[in-house]
């Protein structure tokens, strides 16, 4: 079970209320679901970031300052331009009854051999898009692309899930593919050239 999350009831302040907050090291964030009441909340900074970093898409035990845990999962994270520090989270209530939407991180292993053959890997995505029960929602998937060779391509229809996964992702998407030298530097070159306009 994943570590419980504390989140700490606050109240809707300014910007500059807000700004205090992360200086002190705590995220100001919100708390929303279907049929649930939205709740201005913040989180400490240091426990949240070591929680994204072993598992963004995990289903986190939150406990909304001292009432009960309940199951949440982060759904969007705003940062800052400049530092990439995280100005704002928002959580959701996970209802572990019903399937939900959610984004699977893709894993790409290996060197594939289209590489080693004098080929460029070109990665098109890093997640797909599934729709399952909360409680077999995998948080991402490694992928083995050592054997795609030169011209060779992955697809979102070559993905493997277990049973009650489904993706939303158009089966047809190009995940990654391995293209010739060549073929990088004609595309370049086909690129329209920039018009100079004469003094």
């Amino acid at each position: 079970m994943s570590k419980i999350i504390q989140l700490n009831v606050r109240a809707a302040g300014t910007k500059s209320d807000m700004k205090a907050a992360r200086h002190a090291g705590r995220i100001p964030a919100v708390l929303y679901g279907v049929g649930k009441e939205t709740v201005s909340v913040e989180v400490n900074e240091k426990e949240m970031l070591e929680m994204l970093r072993k598992n963004p898409r995990a289903i986190l035990q939150g406990k909304v300052s001292d009432e009960k845990v309940v199951p949440v999962i982060v759904q969007n994270i705003q940062k800052d331009s400049m530092s990439g520090k995280i100005k704002h989270i928002d959580f959701q209530h996970v209802n572990m009854s019903v399937s939900m939407d959610s984004n699977v991180t893709i894993h790409y292993a290996g060197e594939p051999v289209g590489v080693k053959n004098g080929g460029v890997q070109q990665v098109e995505i890093y997640e797909v898009q599934v729709r399952c029960m909360p409680d077999v929602l995998p948080t991402s998937m490694e992928v083995d692309i050592s054997g795609l060779d030169v011209g060779g391509q992955l697809l979102v229809s070559d993905l493997v899930f277990v049973d009650g996964i489904e993706v939303l992702t158009d089966p047809a998407t190009v995940m990654i593919q391995i293209k010739l030298v060549q073929e990088e530097v004609e595309e370049d070159a086909a690129a329209p050239a920039a018009t100079v306009t004469p003094a």
